[in-house]
């Protein structure tokens, strides 16, 4: 068989895969109309599909009306998402899918769509709605194993956990990563308090809408200290607590009068930030610069300047930038001591050349949580999930097994009191 042959009949099989898409179109949420144009490179060829609140429209080619969302992948990937064989997560994973646009957008797609067989999506973007707030969950897995939550860092959203995302996934964990409100594809109310307290709140609550009884909770940064709140909150729903490189309270706040005096109001004042800076900020988190692809960046960088437009989220973000260095370290009420009163098995992941929260601080957790494990991971900076994803899934699950053995006699009777 000619290649060209076999070309033409990868084509045949991408448009057959196109057109069944309408009948088994899932519906958007309300109000959605996104227009996704799907490049596949190596067949040369572009399909334009418009997604409504109840339909979806199909057409090869492009019509005069803007692209939402590009996404770019081949033929051979394709047809592996349409048959279920790899989750769009995975296909990032392997670098072998791209998208431009709003990046919220093109992650739900997918879940947008029964596969062929009549199976749920392997993946779907769920918008979690609570008094005041939404809140958008990427949900991926099979369930097989425990539930795991991934709470992003400050100025992120949960693709910064994909990557970790997929190979917890393909573990068989129920995968689910939040963006908090204020940030990703999550709703930016501009009166929120935006404390570690009201984040773990709200993950709380969505635990509750998408009926997770328990879970293990891993944190990046700012979402470390969400984690880490929601254990000592309520440790009945956390099965293990995974730190990575958290925002946990600053000993020394030579700043502490002056961050206090400013408002996060002043977000709300329109303004920008140059791309330069938000790519050497970006840079900055990691050890390694080739871990990080350059096109993945770019990604990062214009969904940050996208968001960051908003100013709903201006005030999310100063916010939660001030409350975490007025988080108080001691006396009453302050952090560690209340992390000494932590249950739940717990690993704290710093990282050598992290700039942002030295792998000191694990000095004043050691002192506080003496029982806790820790690892500073050499050669790496802020984000290991993104730096060193294997090596970060690979201590995940050794956590999440241990946790597991020590803990089914307690959850067993958490859920036969709540029986």
């Amino acid at each position: 068989m000619s290649a060209l042959s076999l070309q033409e009949r990868s084509l045949a099989l991408v448009e057959e895969g196109f057109r069944t898409l309408p009948e088994r179109y899932l519906g958007g949420p309300a109000g959605f109309d996104v227009t996704y144009h799907v490049r596949l490179g190596d067949l040369g060829h572009t399909f334009e599909v418009r997604c409504t609140e109840q339909t979806a429209r199909v057409r090869k080619g492009i019509s005069a009306r803007p692209a939402d969302v590009v996404i770019g992948t081949d033929s051979r990937t394709w047809l592996r998402l349409r048959a279920g064989e790899l989750s769009a997560v995975e296909a990032f994973r392997e670098r072998s899918l791209y998208a431009r646009g709003e990046l919220d957008n093109a992650v739900r797609f997918e879940g947008l769509f029964r596969l062929p067989d009549g199976r749920d999506p392997l993946m779907r973007v769920h918008d979690v709605r609570l008094p005041g707030r939404s809140v958008s969950v990427l949900t991926t897995g099979t369930g097989a194993a425990p539930d795991v939550l991934l709470i992003h860092g400050l100025g992120a959203a949960k693709s910064s956990f994909f990557d970790c995302a997929a190979l917890l996934a393909e573990a068989g964990h129920r995968v689910h990563a939040i963006d908090l409100p204020g940030f990703g594809g999550s709703s930016k109310p501009p009166t929120a308090p935006y404390t570690a307290t009201w984040f773990a709140k709200t993950v709380l609550a969505v635990m509750d809408e998408l009926e997770i009884a328990s879970a293990h909770v891993v944190g990046n940064s700012m979402g470390g200290r969400v984690a880490l709140e929601i254990g000592l909150r309520r440790p009945e729903r956390v099965r293990s607590i995974a730190a990575l490189c958290p925002a946990v309270a600053f000993v020394k706040r030579d700043f502490h009068p002056l961050v206090r005096l400013l408002r996060p109001e002043l977000g709300l004042l329109p303004h920008k930030l140059r791309r330069g800076m938000v790519e050497r900020q970006l840079w900055s988190l990691f050890c390694d610069p080739d871990a990080l692809d350059p096109s993945v960046a770019d990604v990062v960088v214009d969904e940050f300047q996208r968001i960051y437009g908003s100013a709903g989220a201006r005030v999310a973000f100063y916010a939660s930038a001030r409350n975490i260095y007025l988080d108080r370290p001691f006396g009453h009420g302050g952090f560690y001591p209340r992390l000494a009163e932590l249950e739940p098995p717990a690993l704290f992941v710093w990282g050598s050349h992290d700039k942002l929260i030295p792998a000191g601080f694990r000095h004043h957790v050691a002192k506080a949580l003496p029982g806790a494990e820790q690892i500073v991971l050499d050669g790496c900076g802020h984000v290991p999930q993104v730096e060193r994803p294997e090596q970060t899934a690979g201590m995940l699950k050794r956590l999440f097994a241990r946790a597991d053995a020590l803990g089914a006699r307690r959850f067993a009777r958490a859920e036969s009191d709540a029986a």
